[in-house]
């Protein structure tokens, strides 16, 4: 995959498009949830891309900065194209993630919001579950905490 992390003002309107399209086709209609993903946070975050050989969007995450939605920086809207599973791409998009992290927020500690039957796979990245799972749109999560000694 080619990578690519910029900030909203930089994404232009197809870049724009292709996440939007992603995350509608997989959270909304595959994971039929019905929420509100446009929900005002994109325009101060940053938007990691990872692009097939033939430039579609394959994986895609949202890097929120620390103090925006919290005092840690936030991983958030992990996504993988159906196109693109089952050949590590879950993964690279998260190693993608944690050194985009790093170089915008050096020593911040990261939280992500984990769909709870994902809490192996961000277990082995070294997130670490606080507190109980909850419901989230229909599906049970666990807020996972990465300190800042274990990604830097």
């Amino acid at each position: 995959m080619h990578w690519q992390c910029t900030p909203f003002a930089d994404l232009g309107v197809e870049a724009l498009y292709d996440l939007l399209a992603l995350r509608s086709e997989v959270f909304v209609v595959e994971q039929q949830c019905i929420f509100q993903d446009i929900d005002g946070l994109d325009r101060h975050t940053w938007h990691l891309l990872g692009r097939q050989s033939d430039g579609t969007l394959g994986a895609y995450a949202r890097l929120i900065p620390p103090g925006l939605k919290g005092a840690d920086a936030l991983i958030g809207r992990v996504v993988t194209a159906p196109s693109a599973r089952g050949n590590g791409s879950g993964r690279a998009l998260m190693t993608e993630a944690l050194a985009a992290c790093e170089r915008l927020w050096p020593g911040h500690p990261l939280t992500l919001h984990a769909q709870a039957h994902l809490q192996g796979f961000y277990a082995s990245f070294g997130f670490t579950p606080v507190g109980d799972t909850y419901m989230e749109d229909g599906i049970a999560h666990i807020e996972m905490r990465l300190p800042k000694e274990t990604h830097a």
